[in-house]
């Protein structure tokens, strides 16, 4: 079962700018861990000192009881995508993996398989050069699948995908890291990111750091359930309704024309309403979300509510148990396995420059 754990770790950069302060943390298998902060909290910094890229000042951060360095075919244990790296401009998506591949020892047959992943098959003999934005972001990701990595780290990996493919990266991620994926206990993905709303669709655990220290950590149905709910209702009969409300020992005020109720539910404001025979234009109920929690936490500084939909690309090809559970394709359709990887539903559609718009 792969771990990481992060004790102690800081650093300290040239002109006593502290990136990273005494940080601790852990991430376990099984589920997607949103890895938070605003701008400039260390969030880039300690992903970068957890794969090896930068050294810390002191503490550590290690993958299964090592530092990254000390692995053992380290690509087979970890896939990481920073920040769009290079691509020479003349070469094809196929062979800029393949590139990658032998360095790696990677077999050739993985290339195509992840390019199929991440829905890039019918542009694989394109040259990179020619490549949207959005499309170079899946070209990066299938790079850093080629190892079967138990460990995936992702930073802001949204970027330059097109609505239809943040919702498929939201539900290849939850995915990869399920024990289905992984034929076991599960993998370790770690996402940081922007777009409060869309983590809070796809993590299951959240880091969140203010600067450059842990703000908050733990599952994220956990840390949203003691947030605040509310019950807003539209009515007429509003003073009548505060009146009932306040009888019933539950709170009310009267906002921008709404009876609100905090800390109660909809089931126990209906019944009042038909025991006083009030009349209802609307009600409606709320809680505090993710992006809510975290400017609690942080000040809100930096951070971008963002949104996505809808589904892109085969990945469930990559698992080789036939039998083993996977989560619904876009229309419900479920095509048949591939030999040697796997159950898939409908095939990825083709890459277009549509990702984004920008080249």
């Amino acid at each position: 079962m792969p771990t990481i754990e992060a004790r102690g770790l800081t650093k300290q950069f040239a002109g006593a700018v502290l990136a990273v302060d005494h940080l601790d943390f852990e991430a376990l298998p099984g589920g997607v861990t949103g890895f938070l902060g605003p701008n400039g909290a260390g969030k880039t910094t300690t992903l970068r000192m957890l794969l090896g890229l930068v050294t810390p000042t002191s503490g550590s951060v290690l993958i299964d009881g090592h530092d990254y360095r000390h692995l053992p075919k380290p690509t087979m244990r970890v896939g990481a995508v920073l920040e769009a790296s290079g691509f020479h401009p003349a070469r094809t998506a196929r062979s800029h993996l393949k590139v990658i591949a032998t360095m790696a020892g990677i077999p050739f047959r993985r290339v195509d398989e992840c390019l199929d992943l991440v829905g890039l098959s019918e542009a694989a003999d394109r040259k990179v050069g020619g490549f949207s934005m959005g499309m170079r972001q899946r070209l990066e990701l299938a790079r850093a699948l080629l190892g079967q990595p138990d460990i995936l780290v992702l930073d802001e990996p949204a970027n330059g995908l097109d609505p239809q493919g943040i919702a498929w990266l939201r539900d290849f991620l939850k995915w990869y890291a399920s024990d289905d994926a992984a034929q076991g206990d599960g993998r370790i993905v770690i996402v940081s990111s922007h777009l409060l709303s869309e983590a809070q669709l796809t993590v299951d655990d959240v880091i969140v750091l203010a600067g450059g220290r842990l703000a908050a950590q733990g599952k994220l149905k956990d840390l949203l359930s003691g947030t605040k709910r509310a019950v807003r209702v539209k009515t007429p009969d509003a003073d009548r309704l505060v009146e009932a409300l306040q009888a019933a020992g539950l709170p009310a005020t009267v906002d921008d024309g709404y009876v609100v109720s905090d800390g109660t539910r909809p089931e126990v404001v209906g019944p009042i309403l038909v025991a006083n025979r009030i009349e209802v234009h609307e009600m409606t109920s709320s809680t505090e979300s993710l992006e809510s929690l975290f400017f609690e936490l942080t000040g809100g500084e930096g951070m971008h509510p963002g949104h996505g939909a809808d589904l892109m690309g085969d990945y469930r090809r990559a698992n080789r148990d036939p039998a083993s559970a996977a989560p619904p394709a876009a229309g419900g359709a479920v095509a048949g396995p591939v030999a040697g990887s796997g159950p898939g539903p409908v095939p990825a559609p083709a890459a277009t420059d549509a990702d984004d718009g920008v080249r």
